[in-house]
């Protein structure tokens, strides 16, 4: 069995089992994977959090998959990110604020933002994130 944490085009995230990937990927493809929130069948797989190590007498092997592990999650949450959202580069606080207020369509965006423009948008309640972006190849 795997447990994996899906999403729906309303941003509900949920979790769910199943007997391994393809089981997955064929009800999703058949549309029978259904967000409890809304009933909506557009289902996608949302980012992960990795097994992190849970105590010091653990080998230091394990600490090195968890590391790499972590770090294809986050390659992988990249390109989610880069091709399912639009790059509003450095106008990010500005589009953010745009969508919040309703002045422009609703949708999602990735770019900068100074860490004073991350605050002032937190201070007037524009939900966004922060992603550690790193680099799309392990050098």
């Amino acid at each position: 069995m795997i447990s994996f944490n899906l999403t729906c085009k309303d941003g509900h995230v949920f979790q769910a089992w199943f007997k391994d990937g393809k089981t997955y990927e064929r009800q999703r493809s058949r549309r029978e994977v259904t967000c409890p929130a809304c009933g909506d069948t557009k289902i996608d797989k949302a980012p992960m959090a990795p097994r992190l190590l849970k105590s010091r007498g653990d080998k230091p092997e394990r600490a090195a998959r968890a590391a790499a592990q972590a770090g294809e999650m986050l390659r992988e949450l990249r390109r989610h990110v880069e091709t399912t959202c639009d790059n509003v580069g450095d106008k990010f606080a500005e589009e953010a604020r745009k969508i919040h207020y309703g002045e422009a369509d609703e949708r999602g965006i990735y770019g900068d933002a100074t860490p004073e423009e991350a605050r002032d948008l937190a201070e007037e309640g524009v939900p966004f994130g922060r992603i550690p972006w790193i680099d799309r190849h392990d050098s």
